[in-house]
């Protein structure tokens, strides 16, 4: 899912967002509810009609600011209490009113509130955050009123796999349709990170949705999808795309570099993209010269290689061939592919 917080993808409208691939988006509970506030949201007819987009759309519970936001933040077994990063006021979200706001945007899968610690934490943290987060889910299970709104649950419990596990298996017991993996890619290791999904995939249906939140590399897509994980969303196409470095096949490409001043190739020979329809050259400029084009193609073609990515892994899937596939991958972004090379 490529995340559109704002409810906007930065820098790539509907209509070449979905020339991408791209079926589903990603939205914000919290920066909604600030601007433009979620009643005018509902007002303008619900996310969708508001955004454009016409395709499913899942909303953050505004969990994720209780860890990014922790300085301006007192979290209690009520909920969290956050001072406004735009003007300091004061805003309140719970359980409830968390599942109020999701339900006044329209989105069509909610994801609960949470309580998401960094890590390393000591474990006493960690279980209680745990422990609160299954509560939470609770309540937001009960204060649900929309039929046509499902409810993701949140695996919490650090790098601790008894208490993955156990929370895990506390949030099944609830029977919610979806389930997500939360409060990993915070720093830690990636083996930390497949070290924990490897614990909690197991625990969870597998008739229903695992979504690996805020993750993440292209590699760290393919290893989790290994392991049984469905869903994605990250910013790191856009951010990356903005700051002038294109994924490719053969790794990572930064246009900054003068390296391709004067080259003639596309970002990727087989890419549909419109920036692909450009030199490395043409693109690199674009941005030398502060141009905001350039910002917008390469945003575009990230977008497109993640999706191109994970149409790639469902294909072999489906051919039984996931195995050459991920190596075949993993070979290429390490510059192994014979006639490739990484670039720089």
């Amino acid at each position: 899912m490529p995340v559109g917080t704002l409810g906007t993808v930065k820098g790539i409208p509907v209509d070449q967002l979905r020339a991408t691939g791209a079926e589903m988006i990603l939205g914000n509970t919290y920066h909604l509810a600030l601007r433009p506030g979620a009643d005018v949201v509902a007002d303008l007819g619900g996310l969708h009609a508001f955004s454009g987009w016409r395709g499913p759309i899942l909303t953050d519970s505004g969990g994720f600011q209780i860890f990014s936001l922790s300085q301006q933040a007192k979290i209690t077994e009520h909920g969290a209490v956050f001072r406004s990063h735009i003007d300091g006021s004061r805003f309140e979200l719970t359980p409830e009113r968390a599942i109020e706001i999701q339900e006044q945007l329209g989105s069509d899968v909610a994801m609960v509130l949470d309580h998401v610690l960094g890590l390393p934490a000591p474990v006493e943290r960690l279980r209680e955050a745990c422990e609160r987060s299954t509560r939470w889910a609770e309540r937001c299970r009960r204060a649900a009123t929309r039929p046509d709104q499902a409810q993701f649950a949140i695996v919490q419990g650090g790098l601790d796999s008894e208490l993955r596990q156990w929370s895990a298996r506390s949030l099944v017991a609830l029977d919610f349709p979806g389930y997500a993996i939360g409060g990993l890619s915070v720093g830690e290791a990636p083996e930390e990170m497949y070290r924990m999904i490897d614990v909690v995939c197991p625990e969870l249906p597998e008739d229903k949705p695992r979504y690996l939140m805020g993750v993440g590399r292209p590699e760290d897509l393919v290893e989790a999808i290994q392991r049984g994980v469905d869903l994605f969303d990250c910013v790191m196409p856009t951010r990356n795309g903005r700051n002038a470095l294109a994924f490719t096949h053969a790794g990572s490409v930064r246009l900054r570099n003068k390296a391709h001043e004067r080259d003639r190739r596309p970002l990727e020979a087989d890419c549909p993209c419109p920036a692909c329809g450009h030199s490395r050259g043409y693109l690199r400029h674009l941005f030398q010269a502060g141009e905001m084009l350039g910002p917008i193609l390469v945003s575009i073609h990230n977008v497109t290689y993640y999706q191109r990515l994970v149409r790639e892994a469902r294909e072999a899937i489906e051919a039984d061939a996931y195995g050459e596939f991920l190596e075949r991958r993993h070979a290429g972004w390490s510059g192994q592919v014979e006639g490739r090379s990484s670039c720089p």
